[in-house]
């Protein structure tokens, strides 16, 4: 294997706009997996289609009132006043509409930190950023043996996963509709954009404002002809939509079956307290009916032990499905408050539909938080409970790994620090694949781990058995 010079990299970096102002710590090498980390990373995909599809049928099901199991009682409607607090009506109807049955986010990219037990999920993001970033890395690194994906695997399988939702149509048109609020991830759009036009395939990068109706569909001014539009893939939020001034056009165009929008415009698949539900004390039979033994096993290993803040009233005697303050159960989510350092080994952040839902903005985190902050974090999340749930949830310690760095004098040296591996998935004919793993290597003093100026963004690599 031929390592990366420090001169070849940052010529690279330096000669694409998608990384216009971005600075990390450069690495001769890719991210080192092991053989069974690569498995794993393999199984993790199914089980996180299988669990959005149990979160389908657990939201639908609770919406109509239905028996959630086969042979016993259980009804949940309180599922969906978690899923649907804070959101428009017409958003929520849109949700349930039968054209949006069985449809689901076309990128699934679940945050695993490496810790002492193995991988721990700290959310499952549905709209994720790095897609362009993590293509590009793979083509840099991508004669290093094992690199995971190929040369273009993250540009085809992202094109592909979007062709498929559009069957009828040989060489779609598809608009990447890329939001002010994203904006920051509008240069690596338009580069993966550009990386599928060489190939002859009709992509564009546009700001909604681009769009614009004609006959009950939506086009574009492509050199000043209009074109149609075939599939949009969102990257916005839909906390968002107030500020897209064409949403009504969007809205309709889908209504008219003119367009095909992925991730599809259904809030309660980019909730974070979904993660908390599957550990709910009254749903484990929903989850074991849902999920096939193998996901459900991974998924339990993965996924922190999370509870949704809500900030209803209890009856006196009654306590929390929560952890302990000060050695007791809470009867009120304020008893936290009084919870030891390390009690507060806990994360407190909002759920999803909200400005602070992405980028760590909302983090709480107890153990490296004053009492002063995280009485903050406390009354925020409640404060803001009637509109906008957070989660609190059990916080796993990443461990520290090893990995060679360049420092500020190109001298190359191994390293401590701390991992998060990002694997993107692309859901295509109901599977998903695996297109590229972007590592994130953090100095070990960072508590929460993502993309900053001292950490190393690295795509991954397996290692040879022999």
């Amino acid at each position: 294997m031929s390592d990366l010079s420090y001169d070849t990299i940052k010529s690279e970096l330096s000669s694409q706009p998608l990384f216009e102002d971005k600075t990390w710590q450069l690495s001769p090498e890719a991210w080192r997996l092991t053989p069974e980390q690569a498995q794993q990373l393999d199984e993790i995909g199914v089980a996180c289609l299988g669990f959005h599809q149990a979160l389908e049928t657990l939201y639908l099901r609770a919406a109509t009132d239905k028996n959630l199991l086969r042979n016993k009682p259980l009804k949940a409607p309180w599922v969906v006043d978690y899923l649907d607090r804070g959101k428009p009506a017409s958003l929520i109807a849109h949700a349930k509409k039968g054209r949006n049955r069985g449809k689901f986010p076309t990128v699934l990219r679940p945050d695993l930190l490496w810790t002492d037990t193995g991988f721990v999920m700290s959310e499952l993001d549905s709209v994720p950023g790095g897609i362009g970033l993590t293509a590009f890395l793979n083509r840099l690194y991508g004669e290093q043996e094992g690199v995971v994906g190929s040369e273009d695997a993250m540009i085809e399988l992202f094109y592909r996963s979007l062709t498929a939702l559009c069957p009828s149509e040989t060489n779609p048109l598809i608009a990447l509709v890329v939001s002010d609020e994203a904006g920051t991830y509008r240069p690596e759009m338009q580069w993966l954009a550009e990386q599928m036009q060489l190939k002859g395939r009709r992509v564009f990068c546009l700001h909604p404002n681009e769009l614009f109706p004609l006959e009950n569909a939506l086009f574009f001014d492509a050199d000043g002809d209009p074109e149609k539009i075939d599939v949009i893939y969102r990257f916005f939020e839909l906390f968002d939509l107030p500020n897209i001034t064409t949403q009504q056009h969007i809205f309709e165009a889908w209504q008219n079956e003119e367009v095909v929008i992925a991730p599809p415009m259904r809030a309660f698949q980019e909730e974070k307290l979904a993660m908390a539900l599957f550990h709910h004390h009254l749903l484990p039979d929903f989850w074991s009916e849902a999920l096939s033994k193998k996901s459900r096993k991974l998924l339990t290993k993965l996924i922190p032990k999370s509870c949704v803040m809500d900030s209803a009233p209890l009856p006196p005697g009654a306590v929390l499905d929560g952890p302990q303050a000060s050695g007791r159960p809470l009867s009120d989510w304020r008893d936290l408050i009084g919870a030891s350092q390390k009690e507060r080994e806990l994360i407190i952040k909002i759920s999803g539909y909200h400005e602070t839902a992405w980028g760590a903005r909302s983090v709480t985190l107890g153990s490296d938080s004053s009492r002063e902050e995280w009485k903050e974090g406390v009354e925020r999340a409640l404060e803001l409970a009637p509109t906008s749930l957070h989660v609190l949830q059990e916080f796993r310690k990443p461990s520290r790994v090893k990995h060679r760095i360049y420092d500020r004098e190109q001298q190359l040296h191994e390293v401590e620090g701390r991992l998060r591996l990002c694997p993107y998935y692309f859901v295509e004919d109901g599977a998903t694949k695996l297109g590229g793993a972007l590592a994130t290597f953090c100095p070990p003093d960072k508590k929460i781990i993502h993309g900053m100026q001292d950490a190393a963004l690295l795509p991954s690599r397996v290692l040879s058995l022999s």
